[in-house]
């Protein structure tokens, strides 16, 4: 998008240009303009400033230098651009129109946005990213920028979307702490006003939409493991309610839509993930584990270490993202990984792979943080035959890999690109 507007933009500049050298010759070659002339009578004489030039010239040549300074910035910002979209574009399935669907994802420039957009281009559909960039970055999916099946839209899902689509994903939220956290009201904001224009949308287009939830409408849960029709344990009023209650909310619209309206609706109630694409300052036990290991700094744990939590690999949830839209199960559906392990566990886990000699160390318990965490995939194992596959070490390595990457670039000060490769999706049967 930005490309075409600064290619119209070169060439009004150029007409113009163009403008200026067909008819105003005189202007441009004052030497030949100050030669005396035949006059017609009634033909009044052209009067000259005291460096012997018109006016008019004057006028004419400052546009003139203003207009090359503009040619010259906008050259440079196409030759930016350039830079930035690949000669060559990761390999992708062709489909003739009857099986290639538009799809939109919101939040797709994020993190489990980005690979799920990925995952959907290979597969050779057309994919529409709406993304506010508040947590997601151009980065993530600029290695498609320029492919005839894609589209990035900057757009904030709270202020309506008029777009024709077969397929919606809506991702688009703050997910981790310290950024939900940053703009309570907006998160709250955009999981129910931006859910409603999201249900709006699919209702006017005969749309099936998918809806991402989280794990934390669960809260501090009192059962384990959690299954979906466990209702929650959540603080209303506590720091983590804008992100928790927000979700719920969105469930509830979600199936008042559906019950209501006739939307086709799919929600699925993500736990903990984690691999590439990941923000630094993401604020949980991962990102914060692996870069204290990757600086030699103390691996600091929040609480006992006795909390558990389960962590999937980013390519199993997008497995089960893409199952869980292609079934006809409507009901909600936990997709995480049902292997649990202690806090504690997961910091020696890192501290093994990465190396180094960091301590690790005990602070204080942070407000309303689980206990326990657990999905039980009964549900998904029937529903979609979908399960987690990678295993912790080598999704860890993965991403190891990566934040050591940008633990450099941001070191050297200098954009050096990192090529994530492609997920391969895991193949599944098609869900019963």
């Amino acid at each position: 998008m930005k490309r075409r507007i600064l290619i119209e933009n070169i060439f009004l500049v150029i007409c113009i240009l163009k403008l200026f050298s067909d008819s105003g010759h005189d202007y441009l070659y004052p030497e030949l303009y100050k030669r005396q002339r035949p006059t017609v009578q009634g033909e009044e004489l052209h009067k000259f400033d005291g460096d012997g030039q018109s006016p008019k010239y004057h006028v004419v040549m400052g546009s003139l230098v203003e207009a090359q300074k503009r040619i010259k910035e906008l050259e440079e910002k196409l030759a930016g651009l350039e830079l930035r979209i690949p000669k060559k574009f990761p390999e992708t399935r062709f489909l003739n129109y009857h099986f290639r669907k538009r799809i939109l994802v919101t939040g797709g420039a994020g993190f489990v946005g980005s690979h799920l957009v990925d995952a959907l281009m290979i597969l050779g559909h057309e994919v529409i990213v709406v993304d506010n960039f508040f947590t997601g970055s151009k980065r993530n999916v600029e290695h498609w920028i320029g492919h005839r099946n894609f589209e990035l839209i900057h757009h904030d899902i709270v202020n309506p979307l008029f777009i024709e689509v077969n397929e919606i994903y809506h991702l688009a939220s703050p997910a981790s702490p310290p950024h939900y956290m940053f703009n309570p009201v907006k998160t709250i904001k955009t999981n129910t006003v931006g859910t409603i224009n999201m249900l709006g949308l699919a209702k006017r287009v005969g749309a099936k939409v998918l809806i991402a939830s989280t794990s934390e409408v669960y809260g501090d849960p009192e059962v384990h493991p959690q299954s979906e029709t466990y209702w929650g344990h959540v603080n209303p009023i506590g720091p983590r309610a804008c992100y928790d209650e927000g979700k719920r909310v969105a469930e509830t619209l979600s199936y008042a839509y559906a019950k209501q309206e006739r939307v086709d609706v799919r929600v699925a109630r993500i736990f903990n993930t984690y691999g590439p694409r990941m923000h630094m300052n993401d604020g949980r036990v991962v990102s914060n584990f692996i870069l204290q290991a990757l600086k030699n700094e103390t691996i600091t744990i929040y609480g006992s270490g006795k909390q558990t939590r389960s962590f999937q690999y980013v390519s199993d949830l997008v497995d089960g993202l893409i199952a869980l839209m292609a079934s006809n199960f409507t009901e909600p559906v936990n997709l995480g990984n049902p292997i649990e392990r202690t806090i504690q566990d997961f910091a020696q886990i890192i501290k093994r792979l990465v190396g180094g000699n960091s301590k690790i160390e005990q602070s204080m318990a942070v407000e309303d943080d689980p206990q326990r965490r657990k999905p039980d995939i009964t549900r998904a194992r029937k529903f979609l035959n979908w399960e987690p596959k990678i295993s912790l070490e080598d999704g860890l390595l993965k991403t190891i890999e990566y934040f050591s990457h940008e633990l450099k670039r941001f070191k050297s000060g200098r954009e050096t690109p990192y090529i994530i490769p492609i997920l391969k999706l895991t193949k599944y049967r098609k869900p019963p």
